[in-house]
This record gives structure tokens, sequence and C-alpha cells, in this order.
């Protein structure tokens, strides 16, 4: 054994500093602290203290589905956020497209993209006086609804749910159904999008715009590293109010956001900010989404994703433990195929489709075609679909 692997074994059990207990470092007796726990109804009344009249407050375990026992240390929504953070739909993010198939090393995901989301959210949230863990827990878990291939995935799926496949809807109703997260969770969740009504808590609201903020200036700057446009060609509408990098943008709209809502008493933007924060987002419509490129990648999704479900639907014993008693094949299907990151997604349709590789989305930087990735066979059990997490 090297003299590293001799070191790394000798931390096995730790180091005993008294009678009875351990301690992971070797002087870590030296780092006392007064032996009294702070309880989670002390840091209730704490938070209480610090948020402004209509922030949003943790009582107990919190309103759920399900009545639960509160945590003797966390607050409700603390509760929640760990949870999301535990959940298989969250992990799979990292392997869900946020604007590029197959991501390279630079390029967001969905699991980054909801990080940033919450960086945002959170920033706004403290500064304001809202509840911080409420915004977290929203932002993690926003687009746990999203499915393989980013939103065309929507257009793949609305087909085959009657009242359409709104990721938001579907993240708060189906992804994280199994959480039994509290009600101002859920409703965040399912109404961060603007086209859906409007949050039940200003912690939603914060949401909601951190969700803009971030994706705007996130995509733009994968757009401007995968060389698709250049920093110069930002309309000056947008580069004199909000500026040419992600971080000014961010900085800017942050701070507008945070001004603006203390002079109105209500979460807005000013009309400059917000003008260019619209002008950016339709500068991305134009030259990122709506290139020929996107529209192209966007279409392999719709076929490849609609082509999993239909077989599926036919075959929906090839999905290990799969209900023999489900009420509704076609709605559980979709639920198991928006589950799926990218690469497994269309790594299945290579393996059990025989999907030709020329009809697959390319990624900027991927060999089409490349085969590695495609299982031998489902692999995902059905238990694997929800969110499940016991924290």
């Amino acid at each position: 054994m090297t003299d590293r692997r001799v070191e790394w074994a000798s931390t096995m059990r730790g180091n005993i500093e008294a009678e009875g207990v351990v301690v992971a470092h070797r002087d870590a007796a030296r780092l006392q602290i007064s032996p009294q726990s702070v309880t989670r109804e002390q840091r209730e009344l704490a938070e209480d203290l610090t948020m402004v009249t209509g922030a949003t407050r943790a009582v107990g375990a919190g309103t759920r589905a399900t009545a639960e026992v509160p945590d003797p240390f966390r607050t409700c929504f603390e509760r929640d956020r760990d949870r999301i953070l535990h959940a298989s739909a969250f992990r799979r993010l990292a392997g869900k497209t946020q604007v590029f198939v197959f991501p390279d090393d630079h390029q967001r995901t969905r699991l980054t993209h909801a990080l940033e989301v919450a960086q945002v959210a959170t920033s706004i949230s403290r500064a304001l006086g809202l509840n911080v863990a409420l915004t977290e827990a929203i932002a993690l878990g926003h687009d746990c609804g999203h499915g393989p291939g980013g939103h065309a995935s929507e257009d793949a799926f609305d087909l085959f749910i009657p009242e359409g496949y709104h990721h938001a809807v579907w993240g708060a109703d189906v992804a994280l159904a199994s959480l039994n997260l509290c009600v101002e969770t859920l409703d965040g969740i399912r109404n961060h999008s603007w086209s859906r009504p409007t949050p039940a808590t200003p912690e939603g609201e914060v949401v909601s715009w951190a969700d803009r903020f971030a994706y705007c200036a996130a995509d733009l700057d994968d757009a401007i590293c995968a060389r698709i446009v250049s920093p110069d060609d930002l309309p000056s509408s947008v580069a004199s109010v909000l500026g040419r990098s992600q971080s000014s943008q961010l900085r800017s709209l942050i701070t507008g956001l945070v001004a603006s809502t203390n002079d109105k008493g209500m979460i807005c933007l000013g009309t400059s900010q917000a003008e260019a924060l619209a002008d950016l987002r339709a500068f991305n419509y134009e030259r990122v989404y709506n290139r020929p490129d996107s529209v192209a990648q966007a279409g392999s999704v719709v076929e490849v994703l609609q082509a999993l479900v239909n077989f599926f639907v036919a075959e929906p014993d090839l999905i290990d433990g799969f209900p023999p008693d489900e009420p509704d094949v076609t709605r559980a299907v979709v639920s198991y195929v928006a589950g799926m990151t990218d690469r497994f997604a269309f790594g299945t349709a290579v393996a059990l489709l025989d999907w030709p590789l020329d009809r697959l989305p390319v990624g900027i930087d991927s060999p089409r075609g490349a085969p590695s990735w495609a299982p031998p066979a489902v692999q995902r059990t059905w238990t694997d679909v929800g969110g499940h997490a016991s924290t």
C-alpha cells in the first residue's frame, strides 16, 4: 500500500478523544462549543423576528398531504429542501438538457441551472427578509418535471396527456409527489412559470423571477462559449442596461429587483431593466433557441420520445416492476420516459427500437451515433421513477 492509502485507512474509526466518543480529526477536541442545541421551535421564533410582514413562516411539520411528526431541528421548509436534494428526480437533472443536448464540460445541465436559480433566488429572498429555506426548496425543485431533451419533451408528451404536459405542474404533481412536500413548496414549483397562476407566496414569486434571470443570462453565456453568438451581438438595449456578461447581468437584475420591491412593496422589477430582460430573452429566442440547429435538435427529441412512449405503452412488461393493475398505462409510461436522462432515453431508443443513429439529436461536440452509452436493456426499474427520499 502507498503511504497515502495507509494514511486514509488509518482514519477508518476516527479518533477516540474521551470515553464513549469519537472525533474526526486528531486535535478536534480544541473546537469547543457550548453544549446546548438550538431546537426547531427556537429557530422558528428567531426566523419570525428576522422576516418581514408577508413572508412565509415555517410552523411545525408544515401543511402536507399526509401529516407528519415535526423534525426536532429542521423547519418544515428545510426538510423539504433536504428531501428534494436527495430525490432521484433531482439527481437525474444532471443528465438532462438545459439548452444543448449532450453538453460539453462547461455548458449547463438542468441540475446546474437549478443550483444557479437557487443562488439567485436565495440572494434576493435573504435581502428582502423572506423565508430563505422555502425559496431554496422551490428553486431546487422547480425543474424536476422536465423530461429529457429540454422543452421539446413537453411537445412530445403533450400528445399523450389530455390536459397537456407542463413541466412545472408535472414536477409538483408527479415527479416529486412521493416526497410529501409542504403545500407552499409544491405551489411554488407548480407555478414558477410565468404562464401559470401567480404563486401563493412571495418566495414562490421570487423564484419565478430568479428562474428567468438565471436562464436568460446563462443560456446566453453557454451560446457564447459554444461560439453561436458573440457578446458584441447583444442589442444595445441589453448591453447598456444589464451589461454583456452573465455576472453583470445577474448583478444588475438582482439589485434591481430588490430595490424595486423595497420601493413598491411587491415583487417587481423596474421598467428599464424589465425591458432589457425581455430584449435579452427575445435575442436568445432568435439567435439560440430558434436557430435551425436547435429546431432540428428539438424535432429529433420529439420523434424519439414519442416513439419510446408508444413502444412502452404496447410493451409495459418490459419495464421491470411495472404495476400489472396500472389503471392508466399511458400516463404511467409518460412518467417513466419523462424521468429518463438524455443519454438513457436516446440509448434506449437505439437498444430497443433499433433507432437510426443519424436520427438522434446531435450535441455540440458529440460524435453522431456514438453507441457506447446505449443500454443493453431497460435497467431502471419502475420504482426509480418517483423522487423517493426519507429525510
